[in-house]
């Protein structure tokens, strides 16, 4: 469900921009909103959330489609933990519609769907493992790639085949639009801006994106 903000990126506590296939990683405090922007449009942001005070509650794409009753999130979706609890709402969205399946590319991946020699190619899982070994929240949490698990892909287009397959296809999103959400627990955000090169999930041109914070009015 299309629905736009009220809020103003001047009021923003965090506004910071992530480049073009790199990672991100940050803590959202219960209450505050965080936004990520698709800056130039078509770009797949490949996302993980933890518990802030105990990694082993994370973001569960299956309990999370099986409490929605459908496969794609957008305004009101609540993005539920491995333990059940809701740990964001999402309240704002001007993009429709974003994927729970799809999950991350890795160098095998990149390797059994196109080719050999895409292996050294980079890749979300790159991102995600770079991200844990560099962050202080991952060290404090003691979080390793043992952590990295099935993702949200926002922005990013997977339709479901009639056949049960799933079909990387241009993306939907659009310059601007953006994915808005209300932290219900404090969070770790753990943030692959997608690399990838081989499929439209990207128009084939990774692009930065827009990540902002606000606190509770």
């Amino acid at each position: 469900m299309l629905i736009e903000s009220p809020l103003d990126p001047r009021d923003a506590v965090l506004d910071e921009i992530c480049p073009a296939g790199e990672a991100w990683m940050g803590t959202v405090r219960k209450g505050q909103t965080f936004r990520i922007v698709d800056l130039e449009g078509n770009q797949a942001v490949d996302t993980l959330f933890y518990n802030a005070h105990d990694a082993e509650e994370r973001y569960s794409a299956t309990d999370t489609i099986r409490r929605q009753g459908r496969l794609y999130l957008t305004t009101g979706s609540r993005l539920i933990s491995s333990e059940g609890n809701v740990m964001l709402t999402i309240t704002a969205d001007t993009c429709g519609r974003h994927d729970t399946l799809g999950g991350a590319c890795a160098a095998e991946s990149n390797t059994v769907r196109y080719a050999l020699d895409k292996r050294p190619m980079h890749s979300c899982r790159d991102n995600f493992m770079h991200a844990l070994n560099a962050c202080g929240c991952a060290h404090h949490l003691g979080m390793s790639k043992r952590d990295i698990t099935s993702n949200i892909n926002f922005f990013m287009n997977v339709p479901v085949t009639p056949e049960g397959r799933l079909s990387f296809e241009d993306g939907i999103s659009a310059p601007g639009k953006y994915v808005e959400m209300r932290a219900e627990m404090d969070v770790v955000v753990l943030i692959s801006n997608c690399p990838q090169l081989n499929n439209p999930c990207n128009a084939y041109n990774p692009t930065p994106i827009r990540l902002l914070v606000w606190d509770p009015v």
